[in-house]
């Protein structure tokens, strides 16, 4: 059982979609089915990491945002409305976060090599997070479809740029988003997604990302190529095609843009 446990694609993505599987199908009527990528999330953690957050570095940070993410969703979901207003505050925030978690690794550059990455990040963390609020959070299936290849597209990258961990933070964040989709896919009903969804995958995924080419070797043109994935995903579908058949292209549209990110990391490494 433990060589099972250890095993990288049973703890990056095996129990996370299990975990998250279980929370969309128990939590879905409750209008809470988008924490099933926080579950698949923290499974990964549990498994990879565990939760000690001390010293606090860069990558401890962004697993400490991608838990408290999806309790600001919770409280942007209940206790607002969405408006324009509110997804350009989350991609200020976003942005903030970025900066936060990069900044004490970036001050240590000189400033022709500490800029564009850092940008890099505290522009993709901004245009991810406020477009997916925006455009996407209403949409159940779309915004899953976008988790399912923004994650799956940030971890592949992150391997190909020589970050395994980050890799499978990656594919945890698309098995959660895989689950959340799955159930509606079965059951042929929408979910809520919501803030609390998009925050838990845009949030974690952007930084991943961002973190991959910051401390690692991913180029950061691949982030930017990420960062795309969400727009991907809002390509037109057809409005009375299945659920089912909305999801696969969906995913099919933001798979495309996710592999060329892929494709962009796997040519600069070698």
């Amino acid at each position: 059982m433990n060589d099972l446990l250890s095993n990288p694609a049973v703890q990056g993505g095996v129990a996370p979609f299990a975990a998250g599987l279980v929370v969309a199908a128990l939590l879905g009527r409750y209008r809470l089915g988008g924490l099933a990528v926080a579950a698949a999330f923290a499974t990964a953690v549990y498994f990879i990491a565990g939760f000690d957050f001390t010293p606090l570095s860069a990558t401890r940070k962004i697993i400490l945002l991608g838990l408290a993410a999806p309790v600001v969703g919770i409280v942007v979901d209940f206790a607002f409305r969405p408006t324009r207003l509110g997804s350009y505050l989350l991609a200020i925030a976003g942005a903030a976060a970025a900066a936060w978690v990069f900044w004490p690794v970036l001050a240590q550059k000189d400033l022709e090599r500490a800029l564009l990455p850092g940008a890099t990040a505290v522009l993709a963390s901004a245009w991810v997070v406020g477009f997916s609020e925006q455009r996407l959070a209403g949409d159940s299936v779309r915004t899953a479809a976008s988790g399912l290849a923004l994650g799956a597209g940030t971890g592949v990258a992150a391997v190909f740029g020589a970050a395994l961990t980050y890799g499978l933070y990656g594919v945890a964040v698309a098995a959660g988003s895989g689950a959340f989709l799955l159930a509606q896919m079965v059951t042929g009903k929408r979910s809520y997604a919501g803030a609390t969804f998009t925050l838990s995958v845009t949030v974690v995924a952007i930084l991943i990302a961002s973190a991959a080419m910051i401390l690692a070797q991913l180029p950061w043109y691949s982030v930017v190529v990420l960062a795309l994935v969400p727009v991907a995903a809002n390509l037109p579908v057809p409005a009375g095609a299945a659920l089912w058949l909305q999801a696969v292209l969906a995913s099919l549209y933001g798979f495309v843009v996710a592999g060329i990110a892929c494709a962009l990391a796997w040519h600069a490494g070698g």
